[in-house]
């Protein structure tokens, strides 16, 4: 299917509210001393807004709407729209039990036996929050680390509070790879291909083969930032946070989760997966966020915000050396993507930023 983009200039004749965030973005990488950064703004019936600021590393190029960067955990927003589209296709339901996803693996944990994939991507299997995280970053093979998580025993039972999780999604990647498949082929066909969105990916030997890529940068000081190597750890759990896009790539995935593509993505997946399952009170309390957020849940592979009065479905991803964040709003068809090569905190307020400065320019 071909995508609505359009390439528009970073620098608009005509000074606006975005082009005055944008300012504002770029004095704060300034001040953080970014190495470099991307967003977009798109708003239905008109052509996306892209900026760009800095360079892929130092003596690199200039970030462009086509380098492509890590997303991290904004990479389960991915997950769970193909989740909700294989279980749209009778292929994979969300019900499917961990025993079917993992059957050589036993989850013998109170209540494990009624852990299933919307529990995974949801974020409520009850295990204890980011259980074994220390052993992806340790780099142990994803096996292990599965069945490490089968002996645990959880702190609720399924479905009944909010644990969020990276290593049990190792359980989707599990179960695809033992059905002659593989997440990145499923992404493909059923998302990247469809959607045009030609420069995205999964996984680490996809993204160092891109044409153009931001190199990560590490905290090594206060604002201070050391270019890094790319760790395969997190590569190895895909579904977690292993996808790699462009903001080009970007801006295609928020007119798609805007119902642009509903052949692809149809409205009932967009549905399934923004529909609040588990409170997430502690996310009203972030930094850059608290005051504005009134409500908090998760959904499947999303957070849904009630923003200063307004619905939207965030999702935002860290991993060594990047930072990304993809927001949208269904109700004014508004949607927001931020990619940076450092791990700076500065996201947090300047996300947050953007959603503040978007309603109140609507309320004019």
């Amino acid at each position: 299917m071909l995508s609505l983009w359009c390439v528009v200039s970073t620098a608009p004749a005509a000074a606006d509210w975005v082009d005055n965030y944008a300012d504002y973005v770029k004095r704060q990488a300034v001040k953080y001393r970014v190495p470099g950064y991307t967003f977009v703004y798109y708003l239905q019936g008109e052509s996306p807004r892209v900026y760009t600021y800095g360079k892929t590393h130092s003596g690199g190029k200039a970030i462009t709407e086509t380098t492509v960067f890590r997303l991290a955990s904004v990479s389960k927003t991915f997950t769970g729209l193909l989740m909700a589209k294989l279980h749209e296709q009778d292929r994979l339901p969300l019900t499917t039990p961990i025993s079917e996803l993992t059957p050589s693996i036993e989850f013998t944990g109170e209540g494990m036996d009624t852990l299933q994939l919307q529990h995974i991507i949801g974020q409520s299997s009850g295990f204890m929050p980011n259980a074994y995280d220390n052993l992806i970053e340790a780099d142990y093979p994803l096996h292990r680390v599965l069945t490490q998580l089968g002996g645990l025993e959880p702190l609720c039972a399924p479905g009944n509070c909010y644990t969020y999780q990276n290593a049990l999604f190792g359980a989707i990647e599990y179960y695809l790879t033992n059905q002659n498949t593989s997440y990145h082929r499923q992404l493909q066909t059923q998302l990247f291909i469809p959607l045009g969105m030609n420069t995205a990916s999964a996984g680490k030997g996809a993204l160092l083969a891109s044409e153009e890529w931001a190199r990560p940068h590490i905290a090594i000081a206060r604002n201070r930032w050391r270019e890094g190597l790319v760790e395969s750890n997190y590569y190895r759990f895909t579904p977690a946070a292993g996808v790699n896009a462009s903001i080009r790539d970007m801006s295609v995935y928020l007119q798609a989760l805007l119902g642009e593509f509903p052949t692809v993505i149809t409205p009932e997946i967009i549905d399934t997966v923004t529909t609040p399952r588990v409170k997430t009170q502690r996310e009203t309390y972030r930094r850059g966020w608290r005051g504005h957020l009134d409500n908090a849940h998760y959904g499947l592979g999303w957070r849904i915000y009630d923003f200063d009065g307004h619905r939207i479905n965030y999702h935002g991803g860290w991993v060594k050396g990047y930072r990304a964040d993809v927001a949208f709003a269904p109700e004014t068809g508004a949607g927001y993507v931020m990619l940076m090569n450092a791990e700076s905190n500065m996201i947090n307020t300047t996300t947050a930023e953007f959603w503040k400065r978007y309603f109140a320019n609507r309320k004019q």
